[in-house]
């Protein structure tokens, strides 16, 4: 049997509404401007969301007022799409350009306020990190990998987060809030940070955001050694090649991957 006129309008539309919520805030959207972006009526969105959310599809947010995408959604899209997880995908990056540059790499991805290291391979000099082992987590704004990722968000995010993380980056020793927006504006115009601010005596560093299709950052790829081993003729050679695989690794990404939204899912996975 064929389905009726009513059934595909209404299956087209609740795929619309999908991909508004998609398209919309993090922290959801009201009925009303779904319902006006959808050129529909407030209780033909709402029959329609509640279909969604009976199948887990949609979720409500803040008191019940919002609506947004529930993780059942990406669940399903990430089976659909690659079947690896952002660790999983960038372990071979990661294990190239150590082998490449001889150095400690890490992969970091943004967790709310936090960068977060999702994945690290040990190059043969000693160092120290900001953010240490898998797992460990600094403020958004301290250490290459995190101002890479911090540098390219949206300005009104940006800008949210230095309010937040300005007094938690003065209790680490950093400068003040116009060295911060110095190295911002230094990172978004060359595309890249190379960081030797003596925070850690002796180590140096250099990142590279990481961009999805849609052009949002969403991790960075880094390089922690000694501060000798970043001088000035082997700097763009070092940017040259993490820029490569950046961009390699950003075209393959699957956007549904929840290690994007929920980096702590994926680092629970390493104890089982």
């Amino acid at each position: 049997m064929e389905p009726s006129n009513e059934t595909l309008s209404s299956l087209r539309r609740a795929l619309g509404l999908l991909r508004l919520l998609a398209d919309g805030d993090e922290a959801g959207m009201r009925l009303k401007d779904i319902a006006d972006r959808a050129g529909c009526g407030q209780p033909t969105a709402h029959r329609a969301l509640r279909d969604l959310m009976a199948e887990g599809f949609v979720e409500q947010a803040a008191g019940g007022k919002r609506y947004r995408l529930a993780l059942d959604f990406f669940v399903l899209a990430a089976r659909a799409g690659q079947a690896g997880g952002l660790r999983e995908l960038a372990r071979p990056t990661l294990l190239r350009l150590s082998a490449t540059l001889n150095d400690t790499i890490f992969l970091l991805v943004r967790n709310g306020y936090d960068a977060v290291c999702l994945d690290r391979i040990e190059g043969p000099f000693p160092i120290r990190s900001f953010t240490g082992d898998i797992g460990g987590k600094v403020p958004l704004g301290i250490g290459q990998g995190s101002l890479a990722m911090l540098a390219h968000l949206p300005e009104a995010e940006r800008e949210a987060v230095i309010r937040f993380n300005m007094p938690r980056l003065l209790d680490r020793g950093f400068l003040d809030e116009a060295a911060l927006r110095s190295g911002i504006e230094k990172a978004r115009a060359q595309g890249w940070v190379n960081l030797n601010s003596g925070l850690i005596p002796g180590m140096a560093g250099v990142a590279v955001p990481v961009f999805d299709a849609q052009g949002r950052v969403v991790a960075s790829l880094s390089i922690g050694t000694l501060a000798e081993r970043l001088r000035d003729d082997r700097l763009p050679n070092v940017v040259a090649i993490l820029r490569s695989e950046a961009e390699s690794l950003g075209a393959r990404l699957n956007p549904f991957d929840v290690a994007l939204r929920y980096p702590s899912r994926s680092l629970s996975t390493l104890a089982s």
